[in-house]
């Protein structure tokens, strides 16, 4: 009678530990996650699962990976994985679940794993000191010149938000990966400048070109065309008309809050099959 009763209790506590990872709920997380990572795995794995010497990157946007949950991460941390170099973590359970949650969060969207700050002030950084919404939409209202951020967080990774915000080489052709080799310049918002003929310059993004014309989105937010023959200069533009010294221009908690209201931009991974 004990043993069966002990039996239906441990078969309840792996019902309960099998529903998911229990820290899943605790904003503070993947923070902790983050420090028992930065301890335990970059020797082997790279900074924020960039890949190393030893071991493959655990956050490429290029790779499929098989476990994909908390539970499967869990185990794997946990028991090692057999036939490779990863062995047991050896490290509490509770820091073991913890750094599952950061490693998954490395793979998802900001909008899973939002930034801390106060994101009803970063709001007002972004119609206001931070300029933002003079050249992108969100929710239909803003400039045109650069991308809609009324989804962004749903497409790119909370540490690629910081990266936009603050370094040249941010603008990514792939899921929002953190290796440097994804972040290459993209081609979709090229800046250029025109000198029309009666010497009036105009900065902004191409829309189109063929071999004689041109369509460009000015930085006063008008649709331009223009006849090549008919223009005094025509420059494609090295580097993009996106400001990356907001680390500069706001102080550290405006750019935390900033980052806040951005990754709260979408719709989380458990909405988006309902859609």
């Amino acid at each position: 009678m004990r043993s069966s009763r002990v039996l239906t209790l441990l078969a309840g506590w792996a019902c309960l530990w099998g529903q998911g990872n229990p820290f899943a709920k605790d904003p503070k997380a993947v923070d902790e996650g983050r420090e028992i990572y930065n301890r335990a795995c970059t020797i082997c794995h790279g900074y924020e699962g960039a890949g190393g010497d030893r071991a493959p990157g655990l956050a490429a946007s290029a790779r499929r990976y098989k476990r994909v949950s908390d539970a499967d991460l869990f185990d794997a941390i946990a028991k090692g994985i057999p036939g490779t170099m990863m062995p047991p973590a050896g490290l509490p359970e509770s820091d073991e679940w913890k750094l599952a949650m950061y490693i998954r969060s490395l793979r998802g969207t900001a909008i899973d794993h939002p930034g801390e700050g106060d994101a009803a002030h970063g709001e007002q950084i972004f119609w206001n000191k931070g300029g933002c919404g003079q050249c992108h939409l969100m929710h239909g209202k803003g400039g045109l010149m650069g991308p809609d951020l009324s989804n962004i967080a749903s497409q790119r990774r909370l540490t690629l938000l910081r990266d936009a915000l603050t370094k040249p080489d941010h603008r990514v052709v792939t899921d929002g990966g953190r290796h440097e080799v994804n972040l290459a310049p993209s081609g979709a918002y090229q800046a250029v400048r025109v000198v029309t003929r009666d010497g009036k310059a105009i900065e902004g993004v191409l829309r189109n070109e063929d071999n004689y014309s041109i369509q460009m989105m000015g930085a006063d937010n008008q649709l331009h065309l223009f006849v090549k023959s008919e223009l005094r200069e025509f420059v494609y533009e090295p580097n993009s008309l996106m400001p990356t010294d907001y680390d500069k221009r706001l102080s550290p908690e405006e750019l935390r809050d900033l980052i806040a209201f951005l990754s709260r931009q979408g719709v989380p991974a458990e909405n988006r099959s309902k859609r």
